[in-house]
């Protein structure tokens, strides 16, 4: 792999003008819709391979409609504004010197991720947009389709001139995640996206900057106050949308004084064969009303953990306070939820759960670039450094300071 074409061909990018940049997107959405039926095939061998109950089957797996959910999220992103050439901040210095602090693109941005296709278009569009090239490490189950949605994105660059570097797919071997981790000066800054496995790997061995993204271990408190109907809608949503994806809900937190409610809140789940890990409080609520094949005691690995399956745990709390207490101790700084009618509690929980995202009354499956109205995301970062949270346009620039002046010298 000749990192240096692809350092190379990085400086076309912001040198197109918005215009012809959503342009070409747009021609890349449209040939994606184009040739589903042959990107549909090669997502077909990938399948074979893989066992239906790995709960990364749903996640490798595309249909017509995700294929043109994929292309809709590259069209949406090609209507944003570009995120680099704009003024930050500017000012005057006494002496006269204007100093302006100004968006820019990294360069080459690196994303190594497991068996979801959808990234490999979804990380294009993105870095293509905010005038990066990037290159794309995908998981070894997902390398036919990968494969295939390259190919339809080289065909597109060929067509208007421009380097097939700007998107480089790498072998789905793990050496060429080792390569990507020690192009030190050829790629600025790599992104992992995956499980905790994944994420902790690159973190702890790549050369080249990291921004991570975290494994999902996301909860939903009930509060005392909590209205029974929301809570069983946006627990039902959250678990069972899609359990594969970060934003998942892993386990409830529900208040003591709320457990004769709980086989209402957990009704629904029994519909989709959610296994419910329950401590002793919960599980002796639920007994009577959840199926004895879906209900299990919960043990010290049952928090903590992502499950990524239709299975959660729940936890009982005397206050707010142990429901603080106990996320800080188990969550991963994604994505946490309260539901609760009380705006004191409400403003309490938003205010001390360290995550990236907290929510309200809300599912945490809204956890997404898109529906943040970033178009698509990069990754969630949970980290604090440079972004946060659904990683849009904005946070895949940096930027640098213009300084102009009349000759000013600095006085010895």
């Amino acid at each position: 792999m000749n990192f240096q074409d692809i350092r190379n061909a990085a400086p076309l990018l912001p040198r197109l003008s918005a215009e012809r940049n959503a342009a070409i997107l747009r021609k890349t959405a449209l040939r994606l819709k184009e040739n589903a039926d042959y990107i549909l095939a090669e997502n077909a061998k990938d399948l074979e391979r893989m066992d239906a109950s790995n709960p990364d089957y749903d996640r490798l797996r595309l249909t017509p409609e995700r294929i043109a959910g994929i292309a809709d999220d590259m069209s949406a992103v090609a209507q944003l504004p570009v995120p680099y050439g704009h003024t930050i901040e500017e000012w005057t210095r006494p002496n006269g010197m204007t100093i302006r602090k100004v968006s820019v693109p990294f360069g080459v941005i690196g994303v190594i991720y497991e068996a979801r296709p959808n990234v490999t278009a979804d990380v294009f569009g993105l870095c293509f947009r905010s005038g990066s090239a990037c290159v794309l490490k995908g998981g070894h189950d997902a390398d036919n389709s990968s494969k295939a949605i390259v190919s339809v994105i080289h065909a597109v660059l060929r067509e208007e001139g421009l380097p097939q570097a700007l998107c480089t797919l790498m072998p789905g071997d793990r050496s060429s995640a080792t390569l990507m981790m020690e192009a030190v000066g050829m790629i600025d800054v790599i992104i992992p996206r995956g499980g905790r496995g994944l994420i902790d790997y690159v973190r702890d061995h790549s050369k080249v900057p990291v921004i991570e993204t975290g494994a999902g271990v996301c909860h939903t408190y009930v509060d005392a106050s909590a209205d029974v109907s929301k809570s069983r809608d946006v627990i039902f949503n959250a678990k069972t949308r899609r359990v594969s994806v970060c934003n998942a809900l892993d386990c409830v937190i529900v208040h003591e004084s709320r457990l004769t409610d709980l086989p209402a809140i957990c009704a629904p789940l029994a519909a989709k064969n959610v296994v419910i890990e329950a401590d002793r409080q919960a599980f002796a609520a639920l007994q009577e009303t959840y199926p004895d094949n879906l209900l299990v005691k919960a043990d010290d690995e049952s928090y903590g953990t992502e499950f990524r399956d239709y299975r959660m745990a729940i936890k009982t709390v005397a206050d707010i306070e142990e429901a603080l207490e106990h996320i800080a101790r188990n969550g991963s700084h994604h994505s946490e939820c309260i539901m609760s009618e009380d705006a004191e509690g409400v403003a309490l929980f938003q205010q001390n759960v360290d995550a990236a995202c907290v929510y309200a009354n809300v599912s945490t499956a809204f956890t997404d670039g898109a529906q943040f109205g970033f178009g698509a995301e990069i990754g969630i970062s949970t980290q604090k450094l440079h972004a946060r949270g659904p990683m849009g346009l904005p946070a895949l620039t940096t930027y640098k300071y213009l300084i102009t002046g009349t000759g000013q010298t600095r006085p010895n």
